[in-house]
């Protein structure tokens, strides 16, 4: 299995980047994928969806989609582009250090 090295944490990524064990994830590793993927700096708003994301999937085991997060009111979608531009929640969950949403190409 491939790694990759966040800052001085070396993870273990699947072939498209995504962190395979979300409990080495920690938000040093978040800060370093979203410079990575062209967010230069987490504000609270994009924490507050990580944070979401995370809780999520360690109650349900499983990601929620794009339409889930705007039917419950998680996010409204505009803001979701705006935070996460292109692909936002593969974006998100990649730095939440989450696998790769289905719904996701």
């Amino acid at each position: 299995m491939p790694t990759a090295t966040f800052g001085n944490h070396q993870v273990e990524v699947n072939d498209e980047g995504f962190l395979t064990d979300p409990t080495q994830w920690n938000k040093e590793i978040a800060d370093a994928i979203a410079k990575e993927v062209n967010i230069p700096e987490l504000t609270p708003k994009h924490w507050e969806l990580i944070d979401y994301l995370r809780k999520y999937y360690t109650e349900k085991n499983d990601m929620p989609s794009i339409r889930f997060l705007k039917k419950n009111g998680i996010i409204p979608i505009k803001d979701l582009y705006s935070l996460f531009p292109d692909g936002p929640l593969k974006k998100a969950s990649k730095i939440a250090g989450l696998p790769k949403p289905y719904s996701c190409v």
